[in-house]
């Protein structure tokens, strides 16, 4: 079984697994250039359920969040790169600039997002806790994002 869920079939797919009693954990992002950080990540957000659902930005999405110079890596690849990390069971691309329409069908017990979000208004916090989930913030590997491999790229590789 393909672990691509189209958006159309993600509520089906999560009342199943809610039957079965599965815990599902939920959280999202660009990923753009996959990394040891992002792998840390999703293997510290799998360990807070039974399934780990990720919402992925849709190029489209990527382009009016970050501007026209990105992503760097097309979402089919991005999407197949996730497929690929064994602690996520589940990826959907959305669109949308923000993932709440995804969080609305997923109805995750966990939301997660990084710690970087501390203090800060975390997308479909309400709709989770709206019906007793609850949202968890992990914390990064230091000194390593998709921003700063394309700046040190830049550095050693750009225009000379």
């Amino acid at each position: 079984m393909s672990k691509i869920v189209k958006s159309n079939k993600v509520s089906a797919l999560c009342d199943e697994l809610r039957l079965k009693d599965k815990k599902i954990v939920f959280t999202n992002g660009c990923f753009d250039i996959l990394h040891a950080g992002h792998v840390d990540y999703m293997e510290k957000a799998k360990k807070l359920g039974d399934i780990l659902f990720v919402g992925v930005n849709s190029d489209d999405s990527i382009k009016r969040i970050k501007g026209s110079s990105r992503p760097i890596v097309n979402e089919s690849f991005r999407v197949r790169a996730l497929c690929g990390l064994e602690s996520i069971d589940h990826v959907c691309v959305f669109d949308q600039d923000t993932p709440e329409q995804l969080i609305g069908l997923v109805k995750p017990d966990v939301l997660v997002k990084g710690m970087d979000w501390k203090g800060k208004t975390i997308v479909g916090q309400k709709i989770v806790e709206s019906y007793g989930g609850r949202v968890e913030l992990i914390e990064f590997l230091d000194g390593i994002s998709s921003s700063t491999i394309i700046e040190k790229i830049l550095s050693n590789y750009g225009k000379k």
